[in-house]
């Protein structure tokens, strides 16, 4: 395996992304020899003079083994292409990142892998539908891929860690900050059950040119992306249509036709860009995986008294008010509040927002 050193050094320089390493190694023959060479080789490998002026500039002032050593003190390693543990999935698309940092693991069993993507400000569908989808998936063995943002991406993620399975998040800046700074916590939790990941070296700042690359990534980590809920610019569209490029399966979760989230995802399934996904078998079937968990052998929890029996027959998969429930139960209120809690610590209900009640799937 060629010298990680050069790989880290040329990703410091902006303008020298994948298909201009590849000439570089075609010209000669690898990262260290190009590293050195003068500006006239490095303009026959095809670099403009600005760009060859800034190799040269910034070689003689970075020290490549000090680099390395801040990778390491925080835990970060660079994965390139001549290395082994370079994800399967992402080594086959066109010109994949050549310098992949990870701070966590990435593990074999991740080559199973679906992404899940959407809006920052998802409804209460959209929320529901993400954590569902983003668990059964866990469950099955198939690790849940997103980019760590608010909205769908962090329910996502944390879906898949409550089901004790892996995930892996897509970084567009540095594994040196977390961003957004809100999810830190989870970010540290992910570490323990999949990765961090990022094409940008340490002290890249989140800047809005360095997002649609990340998508390019969190596609081409994945088998197949599912975008939940999306407007009609959202950039979960840009993964969809990476993830179309690709050549890999795509998925959408309809909406409510009069949501402005979900104009993006029943435009992409009535264009036949995206297959219409109501449930994590729909997903499974097209992928051809098998379930990979066995089922779980406990019995399902079902309403035990008359007052959840009656409190069940008007709950479902749409948030119900605790007032319609008073309504339609004939229970006092007391009595509807009361129960209600205790069938959220059964795992029968779940509460919502705005003191709204779904039927719990987990």
């Amino acid at each position: 395996m060629s010298d990680p050193r050069y790989w880290v050094g040329f990703s410091l320089i902006r303008g020298i992304g994948a298909a201009r390493i590849r000439r570089l190694l075609e010209q000669f023959g690898s990262l260290q020899d190009a590293w050195g060479a003068s500006m006239s080789g490095l303009r026959g490998a095809g670099l403009s003079r600005n760009l060859a002026e800034q190799v040269v500039y910034q070689r003689d002032r970075l020290d490549l083994n000090a680099e390395l050593a801040r990778l390491d003190q925080i835990g970060v390693q660079a994965l390139t292409w001549d290395s082994p543990d370079y994800p399967s999935l992402l080594r086959e698309v066109y010109n994949p990142p050549p310098v992949l940092y990870v701070r966590g693991e990435i593990t074999p069993e991740d080559s199973l892998s679906v992404a899940l993507v959407g809006t920052r400000g998802p409804s209460v569908h959209g929320k529901e539908a993400a954590r569902r989808l983003a668990h059964d998936l866990a469950e099955n063995g198939i690790t849940v891929v997103s980019g760590l943002a608010l909205g769908i991406d962090g329910i996502a993620h944390r879906a898949a860690l409550d089901a004790g399975g892996r995930t892996l998040a897509v970084l567009a800046c540095g594994l040196d900050q977390v961003y957004p700074a809100r999810h830190r916590e989870l970010a540290t939790r992910l570490m323990a059950q999949g990765a961090l990941i990022s094409d940008y070296a340490l002290g890249v700042k989140p800047e809005a040119r360095n997002f649609p690359p990340r998508n390019r990534i969190i596609s081409g980590l994945s088998l197949g992306t599912v975008v939940v809920e999306a407007g009609i610019k959202s950039g979960a569209l840009i993964t969809l249509r990476f993830a179309i490029e690709q050549g890999r399966e795509t998925f959408a979760v309809p909406g409510n036709i009069q949501s402005r989230a979900s104009m993006g995802t029943n435009q992409a399934i009535q264009r036949g860009h995206a297959k219409l996904v109501t449930c994590v078998q729909d997903i499974l079937q097209e992928l051809n995986i098998s379930m990979i968990q066995e089922q779980r052998d406990a019995r399902q929890v079902l309403p035990e008294t008359a007052d959840e029996r009656a409190l069940w027959e008007h709950v479902s998969d749409e948030p119900t008010h605790i007032d319609e429930l008073v309504r339609a139960s004939g229970l006092p209120t007391e009595k509807v509040s009361a129960t209600l809690a205790l069938m959220e610590l059964k795992g029968l209900v779940r509460s919502v927002e705005r003191m709204s009640y779904i039927r719990s799937h987990s």
